[in-house]
């Protein structure tokens, strides 16, 4: 069984910078491939980056590709998502997931999840 719990979540204005942290339990953190996802008010859960097992391929989705930076550290059992020039359609809550199997984009496809950190944006 995987945990997995976000941080790093809070208000910012447009154009700022977060470093949002998702926080996994087991000794077995490498061979899980990771996701990140967000969900706005009456909008669909969305998926924005996941990063493989070693942390040596990522993929982006084009709204956050080089403004979002996924990494994963194996050692501290802990992936990022560093976020720079936000705008305001950022808000969100934002999740991480997991799965052991690749770079998935669904939700369906992911098997663990953490609780969600909010992140909003003012103009």
């Amino acid at each position: 069984q995987v945990q997995l719990v976000e941080s790093g979540g809070g208000l910012v204005q447009a154009g700022g910078s977060l470093r949002l942290s998702c926080a996994a339990s087991g000794r077995t953190f490498s061979n899980y491939a990771m996701g990140w996802f967000r969900q706005a008010p009456g909008k669909e859960r969305e998926f924005i980056a996941a990063i493989s097992r070693s942390g040596g391929s990522t993929y982006y989705v084009p709204s956050v590709k080089g403004r979002f930076t996924i990494s994963k550290d194996n050692v501290k059992n802990t992936v990022y998502l560093q976020m720079n020039s936000l705008k305001p359609e950022d808000t969100a809550v934002y999740y991480c997931a997991a799965n052991d199997r690749g770079l998935y984009s669904y939700p369906a496809q992911y098997t663990y999840w953490g609780q969600g950190t909010q992140v909003t944006v003012s103009p």
